[in-house]
């Protein structure tokens, strides 16, 4: 890994991606994707203790930074290429930039996604004009159709992150990010297979040598953290950032982390859940999982990042809805907002009207009641009464939970 203390202009020999190209992306894809804003967020600073700019790349045409990489790739290809078509495979974000550039230039494509693609990536690829083929358990999975696919129909493989011209466009962000707020100390990049953060480290560190680079992986698919660091932890299961959900990093990828990327950090999924919450709370912007991660790390470990002037990349905002109110629900449940309690109540009239008189009083609002009488190991007298409450927050739930206990009622939050 780079070394924090390192002042002099580090070496970026030897890699096939140079700051020219990066650059050169930049005029190629000038005006057919959005330069997004780079915004200083006064709350999220003042919560966090550190100056914090979000770049929001969310807000591109396909909600995602990953057009920059797709449109560079396909801009390169010659006449005949553009003729036979393009293959991708990608988890959505790819697919799409993939599949919108390649409407605009008139070239066919077909993208490969893996089962499990949240539906709403899956229906925006087709309404881009791409043939989409479902299939594969992992990414790796449908890049191996994907392969397969293409070399029997003489079609392009556009690979969504180990491919220069692709890490040359994902660093125009960084090019951006720095062209906005040049005093920047550290930037925080989510991780994958690796293209974003490779593409942005080049261009930052061509520009500005002592900035820190800290890439963000989920705890369940630590696929860079192990390549950089030699290690064996276990990349499985679903995680609410599954554009980064990447079992084996790029090799041209990880050989620019390891030289030039200062340190990587782990999220968990409660952290990604808050951060994804947080910023619709207080951004009112809607961001993946995956785009949320740079913010997860920030929040599980502020002091990281103390007084520093920091740029996010939210890379990506394809979330699906009914997520994102699970996402909304369970963090209400984790900040004491809503929670469930259960009552041993006797089994006569006025019993819940006596309980919910009490809720009332306590400033609670009843959200859902449910009785059970049958499926219960409660006397035949006596029934369970489940209720979901609403309460301003923790304490305030704790001055509920007593108000219910003075008055000889036995609740319990399950």
């Amino acid at each position: 890994m780079a070394d924090l203390s390192q002042t002099i202009s580090p070496d970026l020999s030897g890699f096939p991606v140079a700051p020219a190209d990066i650059h050169a992306a930049a005029e190629t894809i000038r005006g057919a994707v959005v330069e997004t804003p780079c915004g200083y967020s006064r709350t999220l600073s003042n919560i966090y203790g550190c100056d914090l700019w979000l770049k929001f790349e969310n807000l591109q045409f396909t909600s995602s930074f990953k057009e920059r990489g797709a449109l560079n790739r396909l801009t390169a290809l010659t006449p005949e290429e553009r003729a036979r078509g393009v293959v991708a495979m990608s988890a959505g974000n790819h697919a799409q930039g993939v599949a919108y550039h390649a409407k605009r230039l008139g070239v066919p494509a077909t993208i490969v996604m893996p089962v499990g693609t949240p539906m709403v990536k899956v229906e925006n690829t087709r309404h881009h004009g791409a043939e989409v083929v479902v299939t594969g358990a992992t990414l790796e999975e449908a890049a191996a159709f994907a392969r397969s696919h293409g070399e029997a129909r003489g079609m392009i493989f556009v690979h969504p992150y180990d491919d220069p011209l692709v890490i040359a466009g994902q660093g125009t962000v960084g090019l951006e990010m720095l062209k906005a707020v040049p005093e920047l100390d550290t930037l925080v990049v989510p991780i994958g297979g690796g293209g974003l953060i490779s593409g942005i480290a080049i261009a930052a560190k061509s520009l500005k040598p002592s900035l820190r680079i800290l890439g963000v992986e989920a705890w369940l698919y630590p696929s860079m953290y192990n390549a950089v660091h030699g290690g064996n932890l276990p990349a499985r299961g679903d995680t609410l950032a599954e554009g980064i959900a990447v079992k084996s990093p790029g090799k041209i990828t990880s050989d620019i982390v390891r030289r030039l990327v200062d340190d990587i950090a782990l999220v968990n999924e409660a952290e990604l859940e808050r951060a994804v919450a947080t910023l619709i709370s207080i951004e009112k912007t809607v961001v993946e999982g995956a785009g949320a991660a740079g913010l997860a790390a920030i929040l599980s470990d502020p002091s990281r990042f103390a007084g520093e002037k920091v740029g996010l990349v939210l890379s990506g905002g394809n979330i699906d809805t009914r997520l994102i109110a699970s996402v909304l629900t369970r963090e209400l449940a984790r900040e004491g907002r809503l929670t469930q309690l259960s009552l041993d109540i006797p089994d006569r009239p006025g019993q819940l009207a006596a309980v919910a008189a009490l809720l009332a009083e306590a400033g609670a609002n009843i959200i859902e009641v449910s009785h059970q009488r049958t499926f219960s190991d409660l006397p035949a007298k006596a029934t369970l009464l489940q209720l979901v409450i609403e309460t301003r927050d923790s304490a305030h739930l704790d001055e509920v939970m007593a108000r219910l206990g003075a008055s000889g009622l036995s609740a319990r939050c399950t």
